[in-house]
């Protein structure tokens, strides 16, 4: 692949628009009291080398690495750049980490000095993180910032006269992206600004992008996932960014955006599927969607609704999604591709192309990449956006990287004739009955797609079967707490445990289904900043009870 002279990063981008379109809008920022800015591509440069000149001021080492701690927004982006101007590395905290987790990520990478962005400890760990930042680190508040009582950006930037940026080469470390710790302690994963380019340089050769795109940013930036989709796109190809303000305002915050692109995962598609089956029932939705012209007035509708009436294509990723609830989508008219990548190699692995997804699989190798299968199935690639290696690491590196070069992904796979790659699986994830039958959980777990079921998690180590821990969607529990029939959706969930079952093998065929009572959040630890089970802390929770449940010896229990 050949990079944009002109683009070879992620900084030489944000300099290349600020010249050729310097008053067309980067970046619209909402505020809690209904207010928007608008920053422009010059006004995003500026602000940028004035705070890179602060940076060079202060006394920190060159090659420093620098922690941003906050939720997603316009200044989030620009503090990043900022780092990347005066010769730092960049090292993003989820805003949701615990305070231990957090004060972990700040010794294990030595940050010298930490943007704090926007936090109100209600949705974020602000709470508990604030608690454990350490008193001599150096803090620069980003607006919306929680605390007043440190240097502030916008002070910053008024006193300080501009530099001129250190423009990286592209093999430099960029950043240090801590993974989101679904197991164990988080690893510091390290991207030079070449491997972060490369998702954007590989998708113009599959998928035509352009400055006119616009897109909305929400699900954490700490993650690869939307700093690849997201970040990194919109630097490269020039295009209009906005920012959600909050989970009150998303569906306003979009409605602002009209995205032509939209990035989403699995969790979030449910829930949009859900919300729309709740005001539309799925049987309606059948009679209407199967009426000549009324169809594609109604689909459109629905499309207006979620925001995405504008959307040309869509993606998802981080974690399975059904190939029905897919199909739902692209039905409506949305075309939702499923994409994979990992931390490792900065998102930059598989995708489905516009018109030849093949639902059920993550599509085909990008640009640039090998893959293969290893022994028990695991896929194992070699990527362009390759990570240099685990920050303080190299045993794991040498571990989890082969001796020619491909990443050993953890991830169970198959690739069919056409090198479509259909995820199976996690090799971790996979457990033994008390028979001694190994079980793999997510084909399973993709099978079972009640309507009221948000998320669903196969579990049952050393029991005789497997079972099925279902939570209800927010919509399905409001209705059940407002006198809604228990006996007529507990019917419907045995009815959908036996259509799973008939398409298990015996050992792998589901004891019960169990109605979880608690919701499963990041908040308290049961779901990564992806929105991805921890199986391993689902399990733990529950496993006290196993027996209990066994020996109850029914389809479907209610643990409220």
């Amino acid at each position: 692949m050949a990079v944009d002279s002109a683009k070879q990063t992620s900084l030489h981008c944000l300099y290349h628009w600020a010249e050729h379109t310097p008053d067309k809008v980067y970046l619209t920022q909402p505020f809690a009291d209904g207010t928007t800015e608008d920053i422009t591509w010059r006004q995003a440069a500026d602000q940028v080398s004035r705070m890179a000149a602060h940076l060079g001021s202060l006394d920190i080492p060159e090659r420093s690495n620098i922690g941003i701690l906050g939720k997603n927004s316009a200044h989030w982006i620009l503090c990043d750049l900022a780092t990347w101007a005066a010769g730092h590395v960049s090292v993003p905290l989820y805003p949701t980490l615990n305070g231990d987790t957090a004060a972990y990520v700040l010794e294990h990478s030595e940050a010298k000095l930490l943007f704090l962005g926007k936090l109100d400890g209600k949705a974020d760990g602000w709470n508990d993180i604030k608690e454990h930042i350490p008193d001599d680190l150096p803090i620069i508040s980003l607006p919306m910032s929680p605390r007043s009582d440190t240097p502030q950006w916008l002070d910053i930037i008024a006193d300080q006269q501009p530099a001129e940026p250190k423009l990286p080469d592209p093999d430099d470390l960029a950043t240090i992206v801590y993974t989101s710790g679904s197991t164990g302690r988080p690893k510091g994963v390290m991207h030079s600004f070449r491997t972060m380019i490369s998702v954007a340089d590989g998708l113009q050769q599959i998928f035509p992008v352009n400055q006119d795109e616009r897109m909305l940013s929400y699900l954490p930036l700490a993650h690869v996932a939307e700093r690849a989709a997201v970040e990194t796109q919109s630097l490269y190809y020039g295009f209009h960014l906005y920012f959600a303000n909050s989970l009150e305002t998303f569906q306003e915050d979009l409605q602002r955006a009209r995205p032509t692109l939209f990035f989403s995962v699995p969790r979030l598609w449910m829930k949009f599927y859900l919300g729309i089956n709740n005001k539309l029932p799925p049987k309606k939705q059948k009679v209407l969607f199967n009426i000549p012209l009324l169809n594609r007035l109604v689909k459109k509708k629905v499309l207006k609704q979620l925001g995405l009436d504008h959307c040309r294509a869509a993606l998802t990723g981080a974690a399975p999604l059904s190939s029905e609830i897919v199909a739902w989508y692209r039905n409506l008219g949305l075309e939702l591709l499923e994409v994979y990548g990992m931390s490792e190699n900065f998102g930059y692995s598989h995708a489905n192309r516009p018109s030849a997804a093949k639902p059920g699989t993550v599509g085909v190798t990008n640009p640039g990449v090998e893959h293969r299968l290893a022994e028990g199935e695991e896929i194992e690639v070699k990527s362009p956006g390759q990570m240099l290696g685990y920050y303080k690491n190299e045993e794991k590196t040498r571990e989890d990287v082969t001796d020619d070069g491909f990443l050993k992904t953890g991830d169970m796979g198959e690739i069919d004739s056409e090198g479509f790659l259909r995820i199976t699986g996690r090799v971790k994830d996979l457990f033994k009955t008390s028979k001694g039958k190994y079980v793999v959980p997510v084909p399973i777990e993709n099978r079972f797609n009640h309507p009221k079921a948000e998320v669903v998690c196969v579990a049952g180590a050393n029991q005789p079967q497997p079972c099925l821990m279902v939570l209800l969607s927010e919509e399905a529990r409001d209705e059940l707490e407002a006198g809604g029939s228990r006996e007529q959706l507990e019917q419907e969930l045995a009815a959908e445990l036996d259509a799973v079952n008939r398409e298990c093998e015996g050992h792998e065929k589901l004891a019960f289904v169990v109605v979880v009572k608690e919701p499963w959040t990041m908040e308290n630890g049961m779901l990564t900043p992806t929105m991805k089970i921890k199986r391993n802390v689902i399990e733990d929770y529950y496993n006290r009870k196993m027996d209990e449940w066994f020996g109850k010896k029914r389809k479907v229990i209610w643990e409220f």
